[in-house]
């Protein structure tokens, strides 16, 4: 069977649309369909069927998608392997980011990684740290740089990298910003600007606020800290935003409270052996950067 329409059929299942798919392998979506009929015709059996806008997996499909699965990942780990033995950095490192750490904190790194290793095809995805932790879980990506997961998977590794401050802010005119000190419980009687609630960021937040006692007024939930500061910079209400990303729009709250830190860093499957390429960019991303 070809890999390639192996993985646009993995596409193409786990996004349940071939234009999703086609987006997430970079193609048209005539050249996604156009691999799924080669498989099928391969194969012998229909894999999908197709009703409308909507897409399901036939029962010979669900029978091959773990199989493909395994096979992809067989291919890959063999491809790395021999790529190690060789001591050579090359080879296609297939990582996913976080929109905020790829912004904030890999330009640097991935550029100098980018000069020193030429010969590594980099496959850089992009999706929120809750979905990049259950990706690597499930085998789909090789690295994933996030937002780490206060409560760690067993089945998972993860070293942090960075540490990221979060402080706690307001509009330059909201009341807290013209308190000297408030404590959680001022923060508590004002609506908050928060994370989702699936999120690793709002678990720690929600951790702090609940070893008090104290329930939060949530007025609006979105993981696009972007969104957030704008929010917060109109008079919306108070958030918590990484170092980073405050401005001069907004203000940050003094607070008795000890800093909030969240982790940043790497995140693998240790069943799946990390190429050289891997740990040669987990490496740069430890060298501090100047």
């Amino acid at each position: 069977m070809d890999s390639l329409a192996l993985k646009a059929f993995m596409a193409v299942a786990q996004q349940g649309s071939f234009s999703r798919a086609a987006d997430e392998l970079f193609l048209t979506q005539p050249a996604v369909s156009k691999r799924i009929v080669k498989l099928e015709n391969q194969l012998k059996t229909r894999l999908f069927d197709r009703i409308g806008r909507n897409v399901s997996l036939t029962i010979a499909g669900q029978h091959l998608l773990p199989k493909a699965k395994a096979i992809l990942e067989a291919m890959e780990n063999t491809a790395d392997e021999l790529t190690n033995l060789s001591g050579r950095v090359g080879g296609r490192l297939k990582i996913a980011t976080s929109h905020h750490i790829s912004l904030h904190r890999l330009p640097t790194p991935l550029g100098k990684f980018i000069a020193l290793y030429p010969q590594v095809e980099l496959d850089i995805q992009f999706a929120e740290s809750e979905v990049i932790y259950e990706g690597v879980l499930q085998g789909r990506w090789q690295l994933g740089i996030i937002t780490l997961n206060p409560e760690p998977h067993a089945q998972l590794q993860q070293r942090s990298i960075w540490q990221d401050t979060m402080q706690f802010v307001a509009a330059p005119e909201h009341p807290l910003s013209q308190q000297n000190c408030v404590d959680l419980s001022h923060l508590s009687s004002f609506p908050a600007l928060l994370s989702k609630t699936n999120t690793f960021t709002r678990r720690i937040v929600e951790q702090d606020f609940a070893a008090q006692n104290l329930a939060l007024k949530v007025a609006m939930s979105t993981n696009n800290l972007d969104t957030i500061r704008m929010m917060v910079s109109i008079g919306m209400g108070w958030s918590i935003l990484p170092q980073t990303l405050i401005n001069s729009q907004i203000k940050v709250i003094d607070t008795l409270s000890k800093p909030i830190v969240r982790q940043l860093g790497t995140v693998w499957h240790p069943q799946r052996s990390l190429s050289n390429a891997a740990e040669a960019f987990i490496e740069l991303l430890k060298t501090p950067q100047t």
